[in-house]
C-alpha cells in the first residue's frame, strides 16, 4: 500500500502532517529507525516521553499488575493501586494533603476540574453561575468545551460554535498583550479582577491559568510576581484558581509543579496529565487542596462528575507507578544545572538565523524563528538527527517556532548532541 492509500483514511489535525518515522526500537531519548539510523526526541514525542521509552522499571510495574488483574473499576475491585498512585503522586508534587480525581486524559482532567469548582463555589458561596475565565493565550484541552473557553487561536471553534464562550483576560505576553513604554509585570493580573468584578464575583466560578504557556505559544514565562497577584485577586474575591500543569508538570520546567519557581501562588487545584503517564499511558489528575474538598462532600454538594470508565485503570495506575519510580531516580541537582545549561545554550542562538527569540524553563523552550523558516528549520533539524514538536499561534502574524523539550533523563552528552545539531540546523537555514 503506498503512503497515499495509507493517508488517504487518516484524519489529521494539521494540514501539513507532522514527518513519521519508520521506528523498530527505542531506549531512552532516542528512535532507532529503519536502516540503523536514530534521531533524537528533542521535544518528548508530543511533549509527554519525560522519562524516556522503553522503561524497566514501567515494564515490570504493568507486567506484575497484568498477572493480577488487567481491569477492574474502583467502585468493584478494592483500588489498593490506585490509592498508592494518589498518595505517591501528591507527595511527588509537595502537595502530600489533596485529595485526588483520576481521569482518562489532560482534557477530562480540565473538565472534571471545572466542574468541581463550580461545585465548591456553589455550596461554599452560594453562586448560581460558574463562569470560568482564561486568558488569549492559552490551551485547556481538546473537548468542544475546553476548546471554547481557551484561547488558542488555531483551533478555536467559530464562534457559532463556542457555547457563547471565550477567554477572558489578556495574557501576560507580548504576542497578547503588548505595551508602549513597558514590559508585561505584575500589575497585568489586575485586568484579570478588573473582568471578576465587571461579571460579578458571584457569577465567577474560577480562573483557570497556565503557569508557564505551553505550546501555544512556545513557553512564554508569567512575570515575577504575575502569578501570586492572581491568588491574590481570587482569594479576595472568593474564586478558586485552578492551574493546568497539564504539560508543564512533573518537572517538565525543573520543578515538580511549574509554580513552584514563585513564592505565594500555590492555586486550589492542579491539573496534571503528560508526564504523569508519560507517554506510557493516557491519563488525568485533579489535586484539589485540602481547604476546599471538604466542600465536595457537604450534604448540599452534587455528586462528583463521572470521571469515565477508564478513569481508573489498573494498568494505568501500574505505568503511572512506574513513571514515578523513574523520577524519584533522578539526581535532582544534576538534572537543574543541566536544564540550566540547556537553557543558557539555546538562548545563545537569539540573532541566529532566523531566531527571533528564545524563552522558557527548566527542560522546556521555545525557540521562535522568522515567519514561513519553521518547517524548513525542522527539515534541517532532522537530517541532523533531532526531531523537535512545532508551535504555532500567537500575535500578528502568527509566531511560529521549536518546542525544545527533551526527556528528563537525556543525559549530558545527550544534550551536547541536541545543542549541536539545533544550532547547526539553525545556521544552515540562515
Amino acid at each position: 500500500m503506498d503512503s497515499y492509500e495509507q493517508d488517504r483514511g487518516r484524519l489529521l489535525t494539521s494540514t501539513r502532517p507532522m514527518p513519521d518515522f519508520e521506528v523498530v526500537g527505542s531506549q531512552g531519548p532516542w528512535l532507532h529507525c529503519a536502516g540503523r539510523t536514530r534521531i533524537f526526541d528533542g521535544s518528548s514525542g508530543l511533549l509527554c516521553a519525560n522519562v524516556g521509552q522503553s522503561s524497566r522499571k514501567v515494564h515490570a510495574r504493568v507486567e506484575q499488575q497484568f498477572f493480577q488483574y488487567s481491569f477492574g473499576g474502583a467502585a468493584v475491585v478494592r483500588p489498593h493501586i490506585q490509592m498508592e498512585l494518589m498518595n505517591r503522586l501528591c507527595h511527588a508534587v509537595g502537595r502530600p494533603d489533596d485529595s485526588v480525581a483520576l481521569t482518562t486524559c489532560g482534557t477530562l482532567g480540565v473538565e472534571v476540574a471545572v466542574s468541581l469548582a463550580r461545585n465548591i463555589t456553589r455550596v461554599r458561596n452560594g453562586k448560581q453561575r460558574g463562569d470560568i475565565l482564561t486568558s488569549t493565550l492559552s490551551y485547556h484541552g481538546n473537548s468542544a468545551l475546553t476548546l471554547a473557553l481557551a484561547g488558542n487561536h488555531a483551533r478555536r471553534p467559530r464562534p457559532e460554535d463556542a457555547f457563547g464562550l471565550g477567554p477572558a483576560f489578556p495574557a501576560p505576553y507580548p504576542p497578547t498583550h503588548a505595551h508602549e513604554e513597558r514590559d508585561c509585570d505584575a500589575s497585568c493580573a489586575d485586568e484579570i479582577a478588573t473582568e471578576i468584578d465587571n461579571r460579578g464575583a458571584e457569577n465567577v466560578a474560577a480562573v483557570l491559568i497556565e503557569p508557564v504557556n505551553g505550546s501555544t505559544g512556545g513557553a512564554f514565562v508569567p512575570p515575577d510576581g504575575y502569578l501570586r497577584r492572581v491568588s491574590e485577586i481570587c482569594r479576595e474575591r472568593d474564586v478558586l484558581a485552578l492551574h493546568d500543569e497539564v504539560l508543564t508538570g512533573m518537572y517538565r520546567t525543573g520543578t515538580p509543579l511549574a509554580s513552584q519557581h514563585w513564592e505565594g501562588c500555590e492555586p486550589d487545584m492542579v491539573i496534571l496529565s503528560k508526564g504523569l503517564g508519560a507517554g506510557y499511558t493516557s491519563v488525568g489528575a485533579v489535586l484539589v487542596s485540602p481547604t476546599i474538598a471538604p466542600w465536595l462532600r457537604h450534604e448540599d454538594a452534587d455528586p462528583l462528575p463521572a470521571m469515565g470508565t477508564m478513569a481508573t485503570h489498573p494498568l494505568t495506575a501500574a505505568a503511572c507507578l512506574g513513571v514515578l519510580d523513574e523520577l524519584e531516580r533522578i539526581d535532582v541537582t544534576a538534572f537543574t544545572a543541566r536544564g540550566e545549561r540547556l537553557g543558557a545554550a539555546l538562548k545563545e542562538l537569539r540573532g541566529v538565523g532566523p531566531v527571533k527569540d528564545v524563552r522558557g524553563l527548566g527542560f522546556l523552550y521555545g525557540v521562535e524563528v522568522a515567519p514561513g523558516q519553521l518547517w524548513p528549520v525542522m527539515k534541517a533539524a532532522e537530517e541532523r538527527g533531532v526531531f523537535f514538536y512545532p508551535f504555532t499561534g500567537a500575535g500578528e502574524p502568527r509566531s511560529e517556532g521549536l518546542v525544545v523539550a527533551p526527556p528528563l533523563i537525556s543525559t549530558d552528552a545527550d544534550i551536547r548532541f541536541l545543542i549541536a545539531a539545533v544550532s547547526d540546523a539553525l545556521a544552515s537555514v540562515g
